[in-house]
């Protein structure tokens, strides 16, 4: 019964958010909405000098799962996901440096610095033992950290990974190699909705004034990311050498219509792994874990259950 009450609260309270609240206050609702019905809680860690924002919740004494956004995104990408986990595991999704609330400091984001700094926050949050899955560069990141530090992985599942070069090329790349601006930076408030179609096969439903504010906070982040962007590509690790290296169970889940990074990726990937599980779901795009949080949640589990198996 208390259930029921909280989540008609919360429910009322994201009505409310729409009808009467600024975007930015309406996003902050929406997000306590969903904080509270993933059991996850805001931290923050500091760890060499940065701070490391973080959503934390379960059990601390479980195991950790430990999920990683992609370029351009946050921790925010992940508790309409995590919620189906944190009764059984511990979980946490990180803000990693340079996104979100963490700190952005005139650094170097390739993935394998990233990489290193992933490793120092877990030795700081004292995890010796990680299922880490992670989405588009932070499946890039997922399988380099389950390829250097392959004895505190128990399991990686990639999501849509960017990292390898894919028989048949995705549309980003495509885009790039023709000069074209890259559809991932929004340097305009029409190329929000345009990313949107670009990342999803059915688009989040959003107000047209928190689409109008979400667009207006990226323009003011596009220099920022195209750093970031650049640093990617002229730092890239390509992951061909480093897949067999992984000793965990892997899992590649990947949206049959992602734009962004081929589903042919994983013809590349799957003969290089020692223990590689594939998904690929239908109709869907290149961010699973919120296009269709539920269904990849029930494929991540049956994962977990049969990694924990072997």
């Amino acid at each position: 019964m208390k259930k029921l009450l909280l989540g008609l609260v919360l429910i009322l309270a994201a009505a409310a958010a729409t009808l009467y609240l600024s975007p930015a206050a309406f996003l902050a609702t929406i997000r306590f909405v969903d904080l509270q019905r993933a059991g996850l809680s805001h931290e923050v860690k500091e760890v060499a000098n940065l701070n490391i924002h973080y959503y934390e919740g379960g059990p601390t004494d479980g195991e950790t799962i430990l999920m990683l956004h992609g370029f351009g995104a946050n921790k925010d990408n992940w508790p309409r996901f995590a919620k189906y986990f944190t009764k059984r595991y511990h979980v946490i999704a990180i803000d990693l440096p340079g996104f979100g609330d963490s700190s952005k400091p005139d650094a170097s984001y390739d993935v394998g610095t990233q990489t290193e700094r992933l490793a120092a926050f877990t030795k700081a949050l004292g995890i010796e033992k990680v299922h880490i899955i992670g989405n588009s560069m932070g499946g890039h990141i997922s399988a380099l950290f389950a390829a250097r530090h392959p004895q505190q992985v128990l399991s990686v599942a990639l999501i849509d990974n960017a990292g390898v070069t894919a028989p048949t090329p995705g549309e980003l790349a495509l885009r790039l190699k023709r000069g074209e601006p890259n559809p991932l930076i929004v340097t305009k408030p029409e190329d929000f909705d345009q990313l949107l179609k670009f990342v999803f096969v059915e688009p989040p439903r959003l107000p047209e004034r928190v689409k109008t504010y979400l667009a207006h906070m990226a323009i003011i982040n596009s220099d920022h990311n195209n750093k970031i962007f650049q640093q990617l590509m002229e730092r890239y690790i390509p992951l061909e050498s480093e897949l067999g290296k992984i000793q965990a169970p892997a899992l590649l889940l990947w949206g049959d219509q992602d734009r962004v990074l081929n589903v042919s990726s994983i013809e590349v990937m799957k003969p290089l792994l020692k223990n590689p599980t594939v998904v690929i779901m239908k109709d869907c795009g290149h961010a699973p874990m919120i296009e269709r949080p539920q269904e990849t949640a029930e494929h991540y589990q049956a994962f977990l259950d049969s990694a924990q198996t072997h």
